[in-house]
């Protein structure tokens, strides 16, 4: 297995780990706290706002760590 096809699956393990976060951390509980539908749905589409921002921070995490990987590695 080459280093790209890790690369891949490792992205592709965090995205789906991350989603399944998202709806049992936030969108489950966020439908289960309102009795209308229109307020269980803007629960959930309110809730994307957190994982929007989670997302932000772990690219801007990420980045610097890719940003300062020469200095940490030697």
């Amino acid at each position: 297995m080459g280093n790209e096809t890790i690369i891949l699956l490792v992205g592709g393990f965090s995205v789906v780990f991350g989603l399944a976060a998202w709806v049992g951390l936030m969108a489950a509980p966020a439908w289960q706290s309102y009795g209308a539908l229109w307020q269980r749905v803007a629960g959930v589409f309110l809730s994307l706002y957190a994982l929007a921002a989670f997302i932000v921070v772990g690219v801007a995490l990420g980045a610097v760590v890719i940003w300062f990987w020469d200095r940490v590695s030697a």
